[in-house]
């Protein structure tokens, strides 16, 4: 079986298995790169500057809710060097909060109020905006928000750093996230969205 290679970034504690139905299956090897020495990556480094990655040695990138952890001047930084590790025919695929879905609940009046429950516990909007209040109280201040995405801009800014090609999808209460799958070079309509099918959420 032909293996191909992922970059996992901002893996956290996560593996494989904790990714995309595709990239969970055997025929994906997986390299997990994170800032954080406690979650033993097999690279330690920032997305912003992934120096210890090789130019184009990547088939795919995979980042989940990584760049809303940087400030808005340094995210096209973090995306030049997932496109710069990526092989020509390589793709991104990067999930992170809707701000939208999220900000019609603050409009209600709801910045407090548990929206949806995740292992760590009650997820409010107000941890959704800046980061996940009981982890910053502990002191990991890698947790912090520093800037956040509707679907379009999203888009728009894979689109200006380079990425050839964008499919995306949103999704509401109570998932509150973007999806994006963007290519290094043009692909072919019918290619790009089955692998979009096969790395969203079903």
């Amino acid at each position: 079986m032909e293996h191909k290679t992922f970059l996992h970034v901002g893996a956290g504690p996560n593996h494989k298995d904790r990714t995309t139905r595709a990239f969970a299956e055997p025929s994906w090897h997986e390299i997990r790169l994170d800032i954080d020495p406690e979650s033993n990556p097999d690279i330690l480094g920032d997305m912003r500057n992934m120096e210890g990655v090789a130019t184009s040695s990547m088939d795919a990138v995979y980042s989940s809710h990584n760049i809303e952890h940087c400030y808005a001047h340094d995210v096209p930084k973090a995306l030049r060097e997932f496109l710069r590790v990526l092989k020509p025919e390589g793709f991104l695929v990067i999930t992170c909060p809707d701000l939208q879905s999220v900000c019609q609940l603050i409009a209600q009046g709801k910045l407090l109020e548990a929206c949806y429950q995740a292992p760590c516990g009650d997820i409010a909007p107000i941890d959704i905006l800046y980061g996940h209040r009981a982890s910053l109280a502990r002191g990991n201040t890698f947790m912090a928000h520093k800037c956040g995405f509707t679907k379009d801009a999203l888009v728009l800014t894979l689109q200006e750093v380079g990425f050839a090609q964008v499919a995306s999808m949103r999704r509401e209460a109570p998932f509150f996230d973007l999806f994006a799958l963007a290519t290094k070079t043009v692909w072919p309509k019918d290619v790009l969205e089955q692998t979009a099918r096969a790395h969203f959420p079903g």
